[in-house]
């Protein structure tokens, strides 16, 4: 008599969960009326555009290391005349970073506006070897990747 009781509520336990199963089934598929976001009401003012703010340019600090008389305070078509086309060419507001790549090292060259030029000059070079990141020489990585 127990195994008879026992299969009755496993068969009653079935069917509620079959149940359950085909309501979640039916609400996921359910296409309900979604209601639309209406979109913002127009107003017939504009706002007011922000002007740029204009600033006196600053002329930025060049970096002096020996071995770097070519590159620093050189624009963009002297140093590609030096090293060829740069990996990266990359601008950020008015700075520029030149990349250059070789064997021996990785060069970034950074150019920024000054007030005696009308394209940015390079004033600061950071170099590094293409296998590991760590620092090298910037002059030898300058004298290695100098095309001929």
């Amino acid at each position: 008599m127990h195994d008879i009781d026992r299969g009755g509520a496993l068969h009653r336990i079935h069917a509620a969960l079959a149940a359950c199963s085909l309501a979640l089934l039916l609400s996921a598929c359910g296409g309900g009326v979604a209601s639309t976001p209406h979109p913002p009401k127009r107003t017939s003012a504009v706002p007011p555009v922000r002007q740029p703010n204009r600033t006196v340019l600053r002329d930025p600090q060049f970096q002096s290391i020996p071995g770097l008389e070519d590159v620093i305070g050189a624009t963009q078509k002297q140093l590609v005349r030096q090293f060829g086309q740069p990996r990266l060419d990359v601008w950020e507001g008015d700075a520029r970073k030149l990349q250059f790549t070789g064997t021996p090292c990785v060069l970034d060259i950074y150019l920024y506006p000054t007030s005696r030029s009308h394209e940015p000059l390079a004033t600061y070079v950071d170099a590094r070897r293409a296998s590991d990141g760590q620092d090298v020489d910037r002059a030898a990585c300058v004298a290695a990747l100098r095309q001929p």
